[in-house]
């Protein structure tokens, strides 16, 4: 079974960042993601996805000291739906990405203080890259390969 999710989007707010048990810090932002398509008629409609991020230790104190709200993310995770019980007695869910790898994408100037290369945290963030935006792939042009 695999339970994966990867996510590139904008923070919705500033970190809330708790400490629990021994000191262990846990991070929790919204996340938006979008797609725009047009329809039948040409009109251009964007849909917005809000998700709970959630992240633990190393990656929630990187969260804290450079995350901010408008800065662009990659998130690497899992899907974790959970309840509670309201002030009413009713039950309620709510679903979460708990993050095992995350990758800054906001460059340092935009949007706040970011760093300037990918930051990572003790085998909480991956030093995976990412793509090149689309712009800077090479396309259309010819290579030397012989096949």
């Amino acid at each position: 079974m695999v339970n994966k999710v990867i996510l590139i989007g904008n923070v919705g707010k500033d970190p809330e960042v708790r400490y629990i048990d021994n000191d262990v810090p846990v991070a929790h932002f919204p996340l938006a993601t979008s797609e725009t398509y047009r329809t039948r008629d040409g009109e251009k409609v964007t849909q917005t996805e809000w998700h709970n991020i959630v992240l633990w230790r190393g990656l929630a104190r990187v969260a804290e000291n450079y995350v901010k709200k408008g800065h662009a993310l990659y998130i690497e995770g899992k899907i974790r739906t959970r309840s509670y019980e309201d002030k009413d007695g009713n039950k309620r869910y709510i679903t979460e990405i708990v993050a095992d790898n995350m990758q800054m994408l906001t460059r340092k100037g935009e949007g706040g203080q970011s760093p300037e290369s990918p930051v990572e945290a003790e085998g909480d963030v991956s030093g995976k890259s990412l793509p090149e935006e689309a712009e800077d792939l090479p396309g259309g042009e010819e290579d030397d390969l012989p096949f």
